[in-house]
């Protein structure tokens, strides 16, 4: 399948994280306790808010809810996914609120060193909220969640999608908020932990580097009731696993310029590709080529983004 055009709108909502990255990169050895000249970008952010993007670029039929501040950065936020294709309409856009902000500091190669986040928007996503967009969230193909939403919302969105037999994708999105997913297990169609967050939803360590302990960590899921777990390890590729099958994609080798949105990618391409009739195995291959395209790109998200793009960077 590699034509874009042939494939049919999906309607997939996706809940979560919206906010600003301020991204450096250094020109030289970081010093401690000092500055010294790098590259700082400023663009749009947010686990949430890249897989919508990305899935909007893939041709994808997406709507986001999300809440932003209602100050310069909040609002470019949202016109730019709208331009990308992203449904903002439900989106909140909080007068008197602050935008939230993610800051990542990397290192000369590209790998991050550091990060702060500030989510605290995400938190008026709250139940009383999302229980007015009930029947956007039951008539939805697909609902992506990622864990920045808060657990009582969690609960409730899960409780919506599930009574109405809607498939539910979710990202742990970071070791401390993966536990709040771990009582939805088996109510989840998708999940797409790295290694560190796999480990906090398993029984035994997840090394980042340890292919073996990756597929175990996704079959230990797809155990606990996941229809598809996906464990991923940056350039040491993806271990993936269904009641069906279980294996490993090698990461795509290249340049990395910035990590930042490389796993979000990943996940929409899989999502995308699983919603589209592409077999697992391939789908997965999808998500390494999207990672890869996105970790040489000055930006969260790529784009140019097409499916051509994803196989082409495949061959």
């Amino acid at each position: 399948m590699t034509d874009q055009d042939a494939v049919e709108a999906i309607g997939v909502v996706v809940i979560g994280s919206s906010v600003m990255d301020v991204i450096g990169r250094p020109r030289a050895s970081l010093q401690p306790r000092s500055s010294v000249p790098g590259v700082v970008r400023l663009a749009p952010g947010g686990v949430a808010r890249n897989v919508a993007e990305n899935l909007a670029r893939l041709g994808v039929d997406v709507t986001l809810i999300t809440a932003v501040g209602d100050d310069p950065p909040g609002r470019q936020i949202l016109s730019l996914a709208e331009g990308a294709g992203v449904n903002v309409q439900h989106a909140l856009c909080l007068p008197g609120e602050r935008t939230g902000m993610y800051l990542g500091v990397l290192d000369g190669q590209g790998g991050l060193q550091l990060a702060l986040d500030d989510m605290g928007l995400v938190s008026t996503l709250t139940p009383d909220f999302l229980r007015g967009q009930a029947a956007l969230i039951e008539q939805a193909q697909a609902v992506f969640l990622d864990a920045n939403v808060p657990p009582e919302s969690l609960d409730l969105v899960i409780r919506l999608a599930r009574r109405a037999g809607v498939p539910l994708a979710a990202d742990p999105t970071s070791v401390s908020l993966a536990a709040n997913l771990h009582p939805h297990l088996k109510d989840l169609w998708l999940i797409t932990p790295n290694a560190a967050e796999a480990e906090a939803l398993c029984p035994h360590p997840v090394p980042h580097s340890d292919r073996d302990r990756a597929l175990d960590a996704a079959r230990h899921l797809v155990s606990e009731g996941v229809d598809i777990a996906l464990v991923t390890m940056a350039e040491y590729g993806v271990g993936y696993a269904s009641a069906e099958t279980s294996g490993h994609i090698p990461a795509v080798e290249t340049e990395v310029v910035d990590p930042t949105g490389a796993g979000d990618a990943q996940t929409a391409a899989v999502l995308f590709g699983l919603l589209s009739g592409i077999p697992l195995d391939e789908s997965v291959r999808l998500g390494a080529s999207a990672a890869a395209l996105t970790l040489r790109t000055p930006g969260s998200v790529v784009p140019d983004l097409t499916l051509e793009r994803l196989y082409e960077e495949l061959r």
